[in-house]
C-alpha cells in the first residue's frame, strides 16, 4: 500500500471516529439517578413529558419535560394538595407513608392533557385536565372507587376506558367527559392471571397496566415480581381491546422493570421502566426497542444498556433539585418547583417574605415525632453522591423547639438545634434503629449556624454523614453515619428536609437564610 492510499485511510478514519459519539456523549443508563417512579410519558410533537409518583408530598403528581427524553425539568403538578384528611395533614396522630396518590397514567387527546391517579388514602380515582401544561389551570374529577394502576385509554373508536388491577386484570368504560365511569356499564375481567408468562407460583402479581396502541394492536405493559425472581416486565397483546390476549416475558434484567413505550420523532422506540435503587429510591431507565414479528422487543440482548443512543446526561441541577436562597423577584413563584412538602402543609405557619432573603417555619402546636410534623419542606436527594446544606438564624425559637436538617425516611437523621431552659444546643439525631435517639449535644453560644449532610449513595452504600459549623468553614462531623435504607413504610427515596417544631410551647420561629444542594460530597 502506498503512502498516500495509507494516509487517506487514515484520515477517513479519524473523520468518522470525530463523527460517531463516544461513550461520554452518549446517553446512559440510568437516565435519572433519583426517586422518580412510577413513570408515564408521552411526546406531544417533539417534546417529551412525564409524570410520576410522590404520594403523600404536596403539591403532588410532578409533571417533567424534557428535549431529548434523557434530561428532565419539573414544569407541573397536578395538584397542590390532593384532599383534606387527618392522614393527609398530620392531624389526630394520622399520616399517609406509603400511600397518597400512586402510579399515573398520562394522555393528550384532542388538545387536552389527562393525568390521572388514584389513592388508597382517600378511596378515589382522580382525573385531572388541561389545556397548558405547564401553565395550568389543572380541573380535576374524583370518583370511586380507587382503580389500583389503572392505564386510561382513548381507543380510536371514540370510546374510552380504564384497565386496572393486579393478577385479574380489569377494564371499565368511562364516560364521554372522562369524568367517571359510563353510567349503566359494568366492569369486566380481561385477563384472568397476567401473571402466567412469569410464573404462577407466589411473588407479586403483575400490575402497574399502561396501555398502547400501535399499528393496530394493542399493547398491555405489567411489572410483576415472580418469587425467587426479580422484578419482571410482562407484555400482553391482542388485536381487540377485549382480547383475547396472548402474553410473554419482555424483560428480566437488573429487576428495571414497569412502564411503557415511546418512540422518537424519527421512529426510534424506547421503553421508560425503572429499578428500585436502594436509599436514593427508584430510578428511571431508558431500554431500547426492536419491533420483530409484531412484538416489542426490549433490550440488547435482553439486556438493559449502560448506554444509549441519545444525549449525554447533563446534571439533575437545578432541572429536578436546585439550590434555592429564599429571596424572590416579582413574578417569581412562591416556592419553586423543586420543593414539596412533607404531607399537606399549614400555610398560615411558613412565609418567605416576613423576612427578606430567608425561609421562616412557625410552631403551632406541639408534636412529639419528626415524622409527624407539618411543614417540613423536602427536596429529592440525588446520586451517586449529593450535599445539602443550610444556614440556621434560631434568635426566635422557644424553648422546647427543634429545627434544623434532616434526611427524611423511617430510618431518618436530623442535625439542628434544641432550645432548652436557658440555653441551646446543637443535636445529632438518629433513626437507625427504627426509633430516634439524640447521639451527639453540643452547647450553642451564638444565634446562627451551618449545618449539612452528605450522603454517598455509589455502589448501594447509601450512607448519610451530617456536619456543623460555626462561620460557614470550618466543619465538623458530628453524631453518626446514617445508613439509608429503602423502608416499604415510606415507600419513598431519602429527601432532605428543612424543618422547625414546637415540645413545650408554640409561637417561636426559624429562619433559614439558604438551602444549597450540590453534586458531591466531601472527601476527607
Amino acid at each position: 500500500m502506498n503512502k498516500r492510499l495509507l494516509y487517506i485511510g487514515f484520515s477517513a478514519v479519524i473523520m468518522l471516529l470525530m463523527v460517531l459519539p463516544s461513550k461520554a456523549q452518549r446517553g446512559r443508563n440510568p437516565v435519572i439517578l433519583a426517586d422518580v417512579p412510577d413513570m408515564a410519558m408521552i411526546r406531544v410533537g417533539n417534546t417529551y413529558y412525564m409524570s410520576s409518583t410522590t404520594m403523600h408530598m404536596s403539591p403532588g403528581l410532578p409533571i417533567m419535560k424534557s428535549k431529548d427524553l434523557v434530561n428532565w425539568q419539573l414544569v407541573s403538578y397536578a395538584y397542590d394538595t390532593l384532599a383534606t384528611v387527618d392522614a393527609l395533614t398530620l392531624t389526630n396522630g394520622k399520616s399517609t407513608y406509603g400511600r397518597g396518590s400512586w402510579a399515573s397514567s398520562f394522555r393528550y387527546h384532542k388538545g387536552t392533557f389527562y393525568v390521572t391517579t388514584f389513592a388508597q388514602t382517600t378511596g378515589k380515582t382522580y382525573i385531572y385536565t388541561t389545556k397548558n401544561i405547564e401553565k395550568g389551570p389543572w380541573k380535576v374529577a374524583t370518583f370511586k372507587p380507587s382503580y389500583h394502576d389503572h392505564t386510561l385509554f382513548f381507543d380510536d373508536d371514540g370510546r374510552n376506558y380504564l384497565i386496572y388491577g393486579a393478577g385479574k386484570l380489569k377494564i371499565v368504560e368511562l364516560n364521554a367527559e372522562v369524568t367517571g365511569v359510563k353510567e349503566g356499564t359494568t366492569e369486566q375481567v380481561l385477563i384472568e392471571n397476567a401473571s402466567t408468562p412469569s410464573g404462577t407460583g407466589g411473588g407479586l402479581p403483575a400490575e402497574g397496566s399502561q396501555l398502547f396502541k400501535v399499528n393496530g394492536k394493542y399493547y398491555l405493559f405489567n411489572i410483576s415480581w415472580p418469587r425467587g425472581g426479580m422484578r419482571t416486565v410482562l407484555i400482553h397483546r391482542a388485536d381487540k381491546i377485549t382480547g383475547p390476549w396472548e402474553g410473554r416475558v419482555a424483560l428480566q434484567d437488573l429487576g428495571v422493570a414497569q412502564g411503557g413505550l415511546i418512540d422518537t420523532p424519527d421512529r426510534k422506540w424506547f421503553a421508560y421502566l425503572f429499578r428500585d435503587f436502594g436509599g436514593v429510591g427508584r430510578i428511571p431507565y431508558l431500554v431500547p426497542v426492536k419491533w420483530e414479528d409484531g412484538w416489542p422487543v426490549l433490550g440488547e440482548n435482553g439486556k438493559v444498556p449502560e448506554t444509549l443512543d441519545l444525549p449525554a446526561n447533563k446534571s439533575l441541577i437545578p432541572g429536578i433539585v436546585a439550590s434555592d436562597d429564599f429571596t424572590r423577584k416579582k413574578g417569581d413563584a412562591t416556592l419553586p418547583l423543586v420543593w414539596q412538602w412533607n404531607h399537606n402543609p399549614d400555610n398560615a405557619l411558613w412565609s418567605i417574605f416576613e423576612r427578606k432573603g430567608f425561609l421562616r417555619l412557625k410552631t403551632g402546636r406541639v408534636d412529639t415525632s419528626f415524622v409527624l410534623v407539618r411543614n417540613t419542606l423536602t427536596q429529592r436527594t440525588i446520586g451517586p453522591e449529593s450535599t445539602g446544606s443550610t444556614l440556621l438564624d434560631v434568635s426566635n425559637m422557644k424553648e422546647g423547639d427543634f429545627a434544623g436538617l434532616g434526611l427524611l425516611q423511617k430510618n431518618y437523621g436530623l442535625v439542628g438545634v434544641k432550645v432548652g431552659k436557658g440555653n441551646k444546643s446543637i443535636v445529632m439525631v438518629s433513626a437507625n434503629t427504627g426509633k430516634p435517639i439524640e447521639i451527639e449535644l453540643i452547647p450553642l453560644t451564638q444565634n446562627t449556624v451551618y449545618f449539612k449532610a452528605e450522603c454517598n449513595f455509589k455502589n448501594r452504600a447509601d450512607i448519610a454523614h451530617f456536619f456543623y459549623s460555626l462561620d460557614g468553614k470550618v466543619w465538623t462531623k458530628i453524631g453518626e453515619p446514617l445508613k439509608m435504607p429503602y423502608t416499604i413504610p415510606h415507600f419513598m427515596g431519602y429527601r432532605f428536609g428543612l424543618f422547625n417544631y414546637a415540645t413545650q410551647n408554640v409561637g417561636g420561629f426559624a429562619d433559614f437564610d439558604y438551602f444549597r444542594i450540590e453534586d458531591s460530597i466531601s472527601k476527607k
